[in-house]
């Protein structure tokens, strides 16, 4: 393991023994809780219980609260509740400050709208009328001008097929 997964509290780091003495348990306190699928270790490729410390954080909640007087399943319980309430929590304070990003973005695209809908009569004024380019493309009813797929047509234009003013 590099430098860099120092810092990493998801690296399976610890054996057994080294995690028992860090968090001040015995070894087969931290196997009951594996034992129990508690705490589900990695396993290094000679088949050791490889300890991460985010494991050991759970591990020294569970231990208090079994100190206190809760079986271990209930101090797991309790545990496992907090850390779903924690997780639940961070994933909230993410989503409010996505939110609050969206809002300042939309609210940024309001604003260039309302300048936009401002200077579009300035726009208007320089070009004429807002239709004008509307009116230069398409038929024009007033002249009775039709689109040339009508003139290629395999049937003969009847008196009906033209538009008259």
């Amino acid at each position: 393991m590099g430098a860099e997964g120092l810092d990493d509290e998801d690296i399976p780091a610890l054996t057994t023994g080294q995690a028992a003495d860090v968090i001040g348990v015995q070894p087969a306190f931290l196997r009951s809780l594996d034992a129990g699928r508690m705490l589900r270790p990695l396993r290094s490729a000679g088949g050791h219980r490889r300890w991460t410390r985010r494991q050991l954080a759970l591990a020294t909640r569970v231990r208090a609260l079994f100190d206190e007087g809760l079986t271990l399943t209930a101090a797991w319980k309790v545990v496992s509740l907090e850390d779903r309430v924690d997780e639940v929590a961070r994933e909230r304070d993410l989503a409010r400050a996505e939110l609050e990003r969206t809002r300042r973005e939309l609210d940024g695209a309001r604003r260039e709208a309302a300048e936009a809908v401002k200077t579009r009569p300035e726009s208007i004024a320089r070009t004429g009328s807002p239709d004008r380019a509307h009116r230069a493309s398409g038929l024009h009813r007033a002249t009775g001008s039709l689109p040339a797929t009508a003139w290629s047509s395999t049937t003969p234009a009847t008196p009906t097929d033209v538009t008259h003013p």
